[in-house]
């Protein structure tokens, strides 16, 4: 046993259960006056449900206090038994937890060893196709403070199938106290396949052509442990091209071809989704296609971007113990930053199947003719007044209803490649033009206006590029909720998922030099006819007014043709 939050320990060895509650921040510290080192065991483990390294763990630290060195970590995403070995005869470990009421759970064991036996008279590399090997002693019992470690290799392409004939060690729940741990790789970060004690005959298989078995062992009682015998066994051969994964802004589409299944043991009739009610399209290929946020599809943020998962179970025959329970195909949506083609690759490790395929949101922008936002300007080139407003959007098309829309930042250019010459309207979520408004993130939209900028004084056209960043709705702390970020404050703020899109040209109304023949006819006559309706209209008023003279003029010298008649005549011979 132990205090239920921390000690000073100063055994020789010493086991200890430990039960800690919410908001705890416990150190125990060991150290002995000594030229030996520590041996730490952590043989159980049990956090708070979804707890994260950040909130839940335990810190190891080489020396008397927390202050020394950092050894390792554990959390709830461990996949391994933690061992940890001082270099001096002082260690110190602290455990802190989150606020959820859980009881945690914890079995720790430590020893003091010379450093010389580190090098116990068990494990080692074993290669070839095929060997055995058994505990220290065997078959007699195994010492006290045992710690062996067996890497196993095979030749490639192979993985590793680990049957134990005879399998006898110390019996608990938990396997705490006496333990073999077999690991998916050349390590024990390798990913752990199992751990067992008591009285079995277990049968483990990698997924590779490298495999490391662990054996430890505490004080209390010995058995005669175990003998073992592995084999390497042919993978099977490279995935056929029918089997593939294309992603889109919209879905997911699965193919499998059968003689794929047929390698892993498998027919059509074995497949079953997150949710078992979608079902597969079985023609020559099996075909899975459905929307990314339907079929139990799980969806993750992963650094810079956004990922949709869903896993395709077989279910397994036999006793071997994998590494999973059940041969599972993992198929993954990952929405990459600009990607502009799906590609996909495919990992082999037979066990667990994961097909990754690179997909890209579908986005675009268009003006609108008010902040109404419902009429879409499909003119192109767009041509405005000077100073006039004009209202932009950006639209996502995707069927994942939770996901926000960031304008981050907007800079137009005269050069449709943006070339040197460039002006910012909004920078990292700022606005830089005074004229800029921005409307909050509206689901699948992004909104902003501004009035026409001065660059269309001096060039013909003018086009827009906006950095778009895509981010789960369900996240409170992501990049489209955080607004404007000063340049000190961006590197503490990832975005989720990013790329840009393209609009124009803008062209003033008056400026129509760059148009296009027909274009610029068009504009032409558009403009110019006021001008020339207000040009007959003077036109045909002067006509009338000097129709009305000539008349005048006539009827006077008719009145006076008598007396004036030869002049009448010069007139109308004039």
């Amino acid at each position: 046993g132990a205090p239920r939050c921390g000690a000073s320990l100063h055994e020789l060895n010493k086991a200890l259960r430990i039960e800690l509650k919410a908001n705890a921040s416990c150190t125990w510290q060991i150290q002995r006056n000594s030229n030996q080192t520590i041996r730490l065991i952590f043989s159980h483990f049990k956090f708070a449900p979804s707890s994260s390294c950040e909130t839940e763990s335990i810190k190891v630290f080489d020396g008397p206090s927390t202050n020394s060195p950092l050894l390792g970590q554990v959390c709830n995403s461990t996949d391994a038994v933690p061992v940890v070995e001082s270099s001096s005869d002082s260690l110190t470990f602290l455990i802190t937890t989150n606020s959820v009421d859980f009881t945690r759970n914890f079995f720790v064991f430590y020893y003091f060893f010379s450093p010389e036996s580190k090098t116990e008279d068990c494990g080692g590399q074993l290669t070839g196709s095929n060997g055995t090997f058994s505990s220290p002693n065997y078959p007699a019992p195994y010492p006290a403070f045992t710690y062996c470690v067996w890497h196993i290799e095979t030749p490639k392409n192979s993985k590793i199938n680990l049957q134990f004939q005879d399998f006898f060690l110390e019996l608990d729940k938990n396997c705490q106290l006496d333990f073999t741990a077999v690991y998916d790789g050349p390590t024990t970060t390798s990913g752990l396949i199992g751990k067992v004690c008591g009285r079995a005959q277990p049968t483990f298989e990698s997924s590779s052509n490298a495999m490391t078995v662990v054996l430890a062992t505490d004080s209390s009682t010995s058995y005669r442990g175990f003998s073992a015998q592995y084999s390497s066994v042919p993978l099977p051969g490279p995935v056929e091209p029918d089997t593939f994964l294309t992603c889109s802004s919209d879905s997911m589409r699965i193919v499998l071809s059968k003689p794929y299944l047929a390698s892993l043991g498998y027919n059509e009739s074995h497949l079953q989704l997150n949710d078992p009610s979608c079902r597969p399209v079985i023609t020559d290929l099996v075909t899975f296609s459905f929307p990314l946020t339907s079929c139990g599809t799980v969806k993750k943020e992963e650094g810079q971007s956004i990922t949709y998962t869903n896993i395709i179970s077989l279910s397994s025959t036999g006793n071997v113990i994998t590494r999973q329970k059940n041969t599972e195909i993992i198929a993954k949506c990952k929405m990459e930053n600009n990607s502009t083609l799906e590609v996909f690759y495919i990992t082999r490790d037979n066990v667990i199947q994961n097909i990754t395929a690179m997909g890209r949101y579908n986005v675009s922008m268009s003006f609108y003719d008010s902040d109404s936002f419902s009429k879409p300007i499909h003119q192109s080139p767009y041509y405005v007044d000077l100073n006039q407003t004009l209202f932009a959007q950006v639209n996502l098309h995707s069927t994942d209803p939770n996901l926000l829309v960031f304008v981050d930042t907007c800079t137009a250019s005269p050069q449709s490649d943006f070339g040197s010459l460039t002006y910012d309207l909004i920078r990292s979520g700022c606005n830089k033009d005074d004229t800029v408004v921005t409307y909050p993130p509206l689901e699948h939209h992004g909104r902003f206006k501004f009035r026409a900028f001065r660059f269309l004084q001096s060039f013909p056209s003018v086009y827009l590029q906006c950095d778009i960043v895509i981010c789960d709705s369900n996240n409170p702390n992501s990049r489209c909720t955080q607004g404007c970020i000063s340049r000190h404050r961006r590197a503490v703020s990832p975005h989720t998922w990013k790329t840009n899109t393209v609009v124009g040209p803008i062209r003033l109304k008056r400026d129509l030099s760059s148009a296009d023949p027909s274009e610029s006819l068009t504009k032409a006559y558009a403009e110019e006819t006021p001008n020339l309706q207000q040009y007959n209209f003077y036109t045909l008023a002067f006509v009338i007014l000097i129709s009305n003279i000539l008349i005048v003029i006539a009827v006077i010298l008719k009145h006076h043709k008598h007396q004036a008649g030869y002049t009448y005549q010069k007139i109308q011979s004039s």
